[in-house]
């Protein structure tokens, strides 16, 4: 429980494991919205990420994953914060024209939004990003000079920014998972998105969101599946990240929202095998799996032995109804 008597839960999807609620664009979101009526809430990211749109709302605490395994350590507590100052990373690789868009389209995002991107910079380098998904079915992949972007990242940090958005050049990925359109398997680039985040919030312990960019910005006129719509009527993906930035919690080593405060964690039924799943149990905070949520994971309760300890429900409209109840 919060300070002000208010509840506090966590809703995670973790990326790149092909959950069927939460793999693909924001199709998590609708659901996160509705537990976030009912008490403050942590998302990932990935939850809320969707493309020109974001299911981020005032009641939500947009949080990167690396920062979420600190804070259910214990390690660090998150400050809620407004209106961040926000940089942005441009990965060298990027061409001129498709940077371009870009600009417009933070532009477009601080005007409409009023939010705060004090600058951005170009990495000295390129950053060499590779994906692929594996054959057990997630998404990982590589990056060949990541201290190029850890450079550029800790600049605007020094000059006071306090969240960072990176943007690294993507080679088209359709013919990794030409199913995703269809709202099948997983999200190509997402593991690796995944990798670059975490070494920025590691190193500089600050907010930090990954949008990526691909040479083809054309909006394709073929109708796609509703979970994956929203990457496919826009050239950047840009502003989901810097709505989730604008107000995302800081990361603080005492001051705010500690692990201590929390009341409850929702994760996907068989993507259990996390920080978050081992600290709640261990601090005896509830956990609910939802069975309509499956991934390529195959990591579950009978697996962990954990039947016993954790609450499986059936849907999240069912498990939003039982935590409203217990509150």
């Amino acid at each position: 429980m919060l300070d002000d008597g208010k509840k506090l839960g966590a809703f995670i999807v973790p990326t790149g494991i092909g959950a069927s609620i939460g793999g693909y664009a924001g199709d998590a979101s609708s659901y996160a919205r509705m537990f976030s009526k009912i008490s403050k809430l942590i998302v990932n990211p990935n939850v809320v990420n969707a493309g020109c749109f974001s299911g981020i709302n005032e009641n939500m605490l947009y949080v990167e994953g690396y920062a979420i395994d600190q804070f259910f350590k214990g390690e660090v507590n998150l400050l809620p914060s407004q209106k961040n100052k926000i940089g942005l990373v441009f990965d060298k690789r990027i061409p001129k024209d498709v940077l371009n868009v870009h600009i417009n389209t933070l532009n477009a995002v601080r005007i409409v939004y009023g939010i705060n991107v004090s600058e951005y910079i170009i990495t000295n380098e390129e950053v060499g990003v590779d994906f692929q998904v594996e054959e057990n079915g997630i998404s990982t992949g590589s990056v060949k000079n990541i201290e190029t972007l850890l450079e550029a990242s800790k600049s605007l940090v020094e000059r006071g920014c306090d969240a960072i958005g990176i943007i690294c050049f993507f080679e088209d990925p359709e013919d990794i998972n030409s199913d995703y359109a269809n709202g099948i398997g997983v999200d190509p680039v997402g593991g690796v998105e995944a990798i670059l985040s975490h070494y920025i919030v590691k190193e500089l312990q600050v907010p930090c969101a990954h949008s990526p960019a691909f040479e083809d910005y054309q909006i394709y006129p073929q109708l796609v599946n509703g979970k994956a719509a929203s990457e496919y009527i826009t050239p950047t993906f840009l502003p989901c990240i810097l709505l989730g930035l604008d107000n995302a919690p800081l990361i603080s080593k005492s001051k705010g929202i500690s692990i201590d405060n929390l009341d409850y964690l929702v994760m996907p039924y068989d993507a259990l095998g996390s920080t978050p799943v081992f600290e709640a149990l261990k601090r005896d905070i509830p956990v609910y799996v939802i069975k309509e949520n499956n991934t390529e994971l195959n990591i579950n309760p009978d697996i962990l032995c954990i039947t016993q300890r954790v609450n499986i429900i059936d849907s999240y409209e069912k498990c939003c109804e039982i935590i409203q109840k217990l509150c």
